[in-house]
């Protein structure tokens, strides 16, 4: 079995990284680090550097964890790309950042976290950043 964490370059996805590496530890199993880019977007924040996943999968290894990196692009659906990739890779576990947003900002633009705690079909581990962005 192994682990899926979605990873954006944020404070929440380096908290989620963190809990990731820890539980995939704890439980002796492969991470799996995605990181999705809306497909045709000129310019995304939540694209993650390759030294942003060099540094993710360097911490994984000297935590003792066998990690991979799934860059995948995604239609318009960020929630539906996790959750396939859970199903595909059969991870037992999957792990997500959480930041808090108003109410109104929900209703506008939805929540991928929200979809993918209600929608998995396995364990969902929701993490959020320290009040000092830790």
């Amino acid at each position: 079995m192994s682990i899926l964490v979605g990873y954006v370059p944020t404070p929440v996805g380096e908290a989620a990284a963190r809990a990731a590496i820890a539980e995939a530890k704890l439980r002796g199993e492969k991470l799996f680090v995605v990181n999705s880019v809306r497909e045709g977007a000129l310019v995304d924040k939540s694209v993650a550097s390759d030294a942003d996943l060099e540094r993710i999968t360097a911490a994984a290894s000297e935590a003792g964890v066998e990690s991979s990196v799934l860059q995948s692009t995604h239609s318009d659906d960020l929630a539906d790309e996790v959750l396939t990739l859970a199903e595909a890779h059969d991870v037992s576990l999957i792990v997500i950042g959480l930041r808090q947003r108003s109410q109104v900002g929900k209703f506008i633009m939805g929540s991928h976290a929200q979809r993918i705690l209600l929608q998995a079909d396995r364990p969902v581990l929701a993490v959020k950043a320290d009040q000092d962005g830790h």
